[in-house]
């Protein structure tokens, strides 16, 4: 008797542990919207930006270059591709930036990134990488557009 007993407290504790949790907070449409799987995750493309090998004493080219950076950036949010994009303090990688975009391939990525004149003209080389995130991060955008008071 006492064997069955701790069998079946054994059988109710794993089944316990072992349960899915669901989240009372799930919003469906919202899921939908922003393309989430069932744990409310989707693929990006993470793209960290480095010192290009472009080593030009050029500043009218230099300044160009940057200035269509920025540019193109603006241009990729519009589009809803670029989600997430800021600048590395000093490091010993050469590590200048990163870029999270919503794309759905590596090749449509290195697509997009040549239409930025910096990666272009080699001041920035971009490392490219598959990354799973939260779907919701493109939902940041809005509020990060309203908390900035100087632009660059």
């Amino acid at each position: 008797m006492k064997l069955l007993f701790l069998s079946t407290i054994c059988l109710l504790s794993f089944v316990v542990v072992t349960a899915q949790k669901t989240n009372p907070k799930y919003d469906s449409l919202l899921a939908k919207q922003y393309g989430a799987d069932e744990y409310g995750m989707k693929n990006y493309v993470l793209v960290i930006l480095k010192t290009g090998s472009n080593m030009s004493a050029d500043k009218a080219l230099k300044d160009s270059c940057f200035a269509g950076h920025f540019q193109n950036m603006d241009r990729m949010v519009k589009r809803n591709k670029l989600i997430v994009a800021g600048p590395f303090g000093k490091n010993q990688n050469n590590f200048r930036g990163i870029f999270i975009l919503d794309v759905a391939s590596i090749e449509e990525a290195r697509q997009l990134l040549q239409t930025d004149p910096a990666i272009k003209n080699e001041f920035l080389t971009p490392d490219i990488y598959p990354w799973y995130g939260s779907a919701a991060l493109p939902a940041y955008l809005d509020a990060s557009d309203k908390v900035w008071k100087t632009g660059f």
